[in-house]
């Protein structure tokens, strides 16, 4: 999910309002100005991660070891969409704002990173102005401009370029009309979108109202970057950092090291500590290795922040000592399944419908790591912490969860398919846990004559080439797709806005909504946007959350709850609630 998490219930802001409370609107924080230590006595705890600071220090120096599954969609901030990429790339990027690196739900709060203070709205919330702090440089010493955030939104609009990003300033920035970014609009004048009067103030011009878009100005595409360096595709390659750390190596495909950023100032960012002296990151390493080697002290985080896969949990739950050392944050992250119905014959509803009564939600459940470390059983999309969100189950898999077979044959009968149908499912081929949930569908829909044939793809190009390519996905009869989201912040937008909504579907690929396609649900957020109500506006989103489970586009299988095991060479290791994961900004190395 792609991709982000967070978990505070705050319902955010109107579109006509000016301000967002949410924010606070208060500067940064770090890990020891938010939370007390976890372990004053000296003995870490189970969940001691949530609520405090485990192994609080202020040492600097030492290198941190992280691992990757698979690859990074993108190290490029302009094309990552996935809710580790987010963490991590505070370490080497400073965007507009940031969420903040602290302890639980004041992690869901914004600060200011490379502007001076929160958005200033104006024009009824159409304009926003931020102001850039002085002294900010990037890794060569060159001063950083309010033209290269600019430079840096503008090229994220490029989605054949990027396939990898979100859409939101495409879709609400007041651009040119055909306006395709700066490398195929090449001297097209943008100010109508974005202006930049000096070198320390940046103009947004948005289409329409929208209160919350300091949520848009922590976005990674605000992360500056200066046009006389950008490669395109290829500066993914090399980042031209504006944080704490700079990339010293990366080998696609192998992994990349970073080190110490000279030219970053930390009297410019009271957000970051920066007290690793660097950072070693092997991608590509299987997932089951990965867990060991956490666990015998080889190896520091599962970048990735999904969990203790199913081959070590009875390690980590069978001993007190171990289970002591971990942590079982819940998150706004639902797992699911999406049907697409460009694929026939799953582009009649009751074929789809076959598919949600066959589901064996148990197994599903047991698939990412059952109750306890894979979360509850979800019966629609919308998590229970996002406002809007309300209980109802349009399609009761039995008594005991595991399928109601005979509602199933009733559905194949209705879309003309008795004996069944074949199709294809798609997952992340370096995820067990997603293989397995695959193999749980495919065995429970063959109890209804439906055959599953599974179909792996890498998590890099997940996205932008196999299930989120529409052409692609509909030649190799992807009718199913395992799929994950988090909330990219904690309102219905924030989860809703990129995965049902239609037109943020791309011909070329990218999009993280593979299957949902109904223009009742694009004119349902429409209305939520336009809503001042804010009890109005939540019980919109419960009727985008009914709508698309009644047109049956997504198979909801679990509202996530992970285990984490801290690393026994971190410090000042905790729990952010905007990533559900390690706050990736805050460790240091004993």
């Amino acid at each position: 999910m792609k991709r982000r998490t967070t978990t505070g219930a705050a319902a955010l802001g109107a579109v006509l309002a000016l301000a967002l409370s949410a924010c606070g609107g208060g500067s940064g924080s770090t890990p020891k100005d938010s939370a007390q230590p976890a372990d004053q006595g000296g003995k870490a705890e189970f969940n001691a991660a949530l609520t405090g600071i485990v192994n609080p220090s202020d040492k600097k120096g030492g290198v941190l070891k992280f691992a990757n599954e698979g690859d990074w969609d993108s190290l490029d901030p302009g094309d990552t969409y996935y809710g580790y990429s987010w963490n991590f790339v505070r370490l080497y990027g400073r965007s507009l704002l940031m969420f903040k690196s602290a302890v639980g739900k004041e992690g869901n709060e914004l600060a200011p990173d490379l502007a001076e203070g929160m958005g200033q709205p104006s024009d009824d919330a159409k304009t926003w102005t931020y102001k850039l702090k002085q002294g900010v440089k990037f890794e060569d010493g060159t001063p950083i401009t309010s033209k290269d955030v600019k430079y840096a939104v503008l090229r994220s609009l490029d989605k054949e370029v990027f396939p990898d990003g979100y859409t939101y300033f495409n879709d609400f920035l007041d651009l040119p009309k055909g306006y395709k970014g700066p490398y195929k609009s090449k001297g097209v004048n943008t100010d109508q979108a974005i202006e930049t009067p000096d070198d320390q103030t940046i103009v947004f011009h948005l289409k329409q109202p929208l209160s919350n878009f300091d949520y848009f100005a922590q976005l990674p595409a605000t992360i500056p970057v200066p046009e006389a360096k950008d490669t395109g595709a290829k500066y993914r390659e090399h980042v031209i950092a504006s944080g704490p750390y700079m990339f010293q190596k990366n080998e696609i495909g192998k992994g990349f090291t970073l080190a110490r950023n000279p030219n970053w100032d930390p009297a410019t960012d009271p957000n970051r500590r920066a007290l690793p002296d660097g950072y070693e990151v092997s991608t590509n390493v299987n997932a089951d290795d990965i867990d060991n080697r956490i666990l015998s002290g080889d190896l520091d985080v599962a970048v990735l922040g999904t969990g203790i896969k199913q081959a070590a949990l009875g390690r980590v739950l069978g001993d007190p000592t171990v289970k002591a050392n971990s942590d079982n944050p819940t998150s706004t992250r639902l797992w699911y399944t999406s049907i697409n119905g460009n694929v026939p014959p799953l582009d009649n509803i009751d074929c789809r419908k076959a598919v949600q009564y066959a589901a064996n939600k148990v197994d599903y459940q047991t698939a990412f790591g059952g109750e306890f470390a894979g979360g509850q059983i979800a019966t629609s999309m919308l998590p229970p912490a996002i406002p809007g969100h309300e209980d109802f189950n349009l399609y009761p898999p039995g008594a005991d969860n595991k399928g109601d077979l005979e509602k199933a044959k009733e559905s194949l009968k209705a879309c003309g398919q008795p004996d069944g149908f074949e199709t294809n499912i798609s997952y992340r081929v370096e995820r067990p846990n997603e293989k397995a949930a695959a193999e749980a569908l495919q065995q429970a829909l063959g109890r209804v004559g439906i055959k599953v044939t599974l179909k792996g793809f890498p998590q890099a190009d997940y996205f932008a080439l196999y299930a989120g390519k529409p052409g692609f996905a509909k030649d190799n009869k992807i009718g199913l797709a395992q799929n994950g989201w988090q909330s990219d912040w904690p309102d219905g937008f924030g989860f809703f806005g990129q995965i049902v909504d239609s037109r943020v579907i791309r011909d070329t690929g990218g999009s993280s909504n593979v299957s949902v396609r109904d223009p009742e649900v694009d004119k349902l957020v429409d209305q939520a946007m336009a809503e001042t109500d804010e009890t109005k506006r939540n019980a919109i989103w419960t009727a985008i959350d009914k709508k698309v489970m009644e047109d049956a586009y997504v198979l909801p299988g679990i509202w996530t709850k992970t285990l984490i095991v801290r690393s026994k060479n971190a410090t000042n290791v905790f729990v952010n609630d905007a990533y559900g994961m390690y706050d990736y900004l805050g460790l240091g190395v004993k």
